[in-house]
């Protein structure tokens, strides 16, 4: 018997309610059918508004988890906002070998919310010790320290926004060891992190152009925008900087 695994996300077009509306107009997500999911890495990449965010959340929500962040059993919500995603998650068939029982939701924007809530239940707090008594990138470190362990479907939104470039390096090697030492965990994370792109054996999905597209680590814009800056800074900043006194 493999492993647990989620293994399609299909778009129900007949479930779809209003399909001139947010999210539905967003081009990969009009043009969405199904993604198989064929590693137990699934990475999905793509500029500021081209749906990978909202794809995920959407899974999240389908599967159970809160759209602020959490597990199926604790699911923080401390706005009244009507999630946008919902429609998109309400229309999706998620597909399993077995269905994963455990796993986690974590998003960079609304972590703060997260920490409230673990807060709120009281003592023993994550690494005994409160989230809000810690920096920002120290306690998104310690919830993945204490959460992201054992089989399950762990979804992560930029985790990047949270953690410097050091720590990034900490969170590909916690990750490579949670997939390593559970063939039952599976990741899908949204990034610009050339860092976390560079996990061993991933899949990486582009959410760049009008379909989704899977893409090498090497043809990552993020990648290439990274390795060219570094290259030569002089270059990019006389350009950038000249733009600006243009305007």
């Amino acid at each position: 018997m493999g492993p647990s695994r989620l293994l399609d996300v299909i778009l129900q077009q007949d479930r779809i309610e209003n399909a001139s509306k947010y999210p539905f107009q967003v081009p990969v997500i009009a043009s969405f059918e199904r993604l198989k999911l064929t590693k137990q890495v699934t990475f999905f990449v793509g500029e500021n508004g081209s749906g990978k965010s909202t794809l995920l959340e959407a899974i999240a929500l389908a599967v159970g988890f809160g759209a602020e962040g959490g597990t199926r059993n604790f699911t923080p919500n401390t706005t009244d906002t009507v999630n946008a995603v919902k429609p998109l998650a309400d229309a999706l068939r998620l597909i399993w070998s077995r269905k994963l029982s455990g796993g986690f939701f974590l998003r960079a924007e609304s972590f703060f919310n997260v920490a409230t809530a673990v807060d709120e239940l009281g003592p023993p707090y994550y690494g005994d010790r409160s989230l809000h008594a810690q920096s920002h990138g120290e306690s998104f470190m310690t919830l993945l320290a204490e959460r992201f362990r054992g089989p399950g479907l762990y979804l992560l939104d930029e985790p990047e926004a949270a953690v410097s470039p050091q720590r990034q390096l900490t969170l590909l090697a916690v990750l490579h060891d949670l997939i390593t030492r559970h063939p039952d965990a599976q990741l899908i994370i949204a990034t610009h992190s050339p860092i976390l792109l560079a996990l061993p054996e991933a899949d990486i999905i582009s959410f760049d152009g009008d379909s989704l597209e899977r893409i090498r680590w090497e043809d990552v814009p993020a990648v290439s925008v990274y390795r060219s800056f570094l290259e030569r800074p002089e270059w990019w900043l006389t350009r950038i900087l000249d733009q600006t006194d243009d305007d």
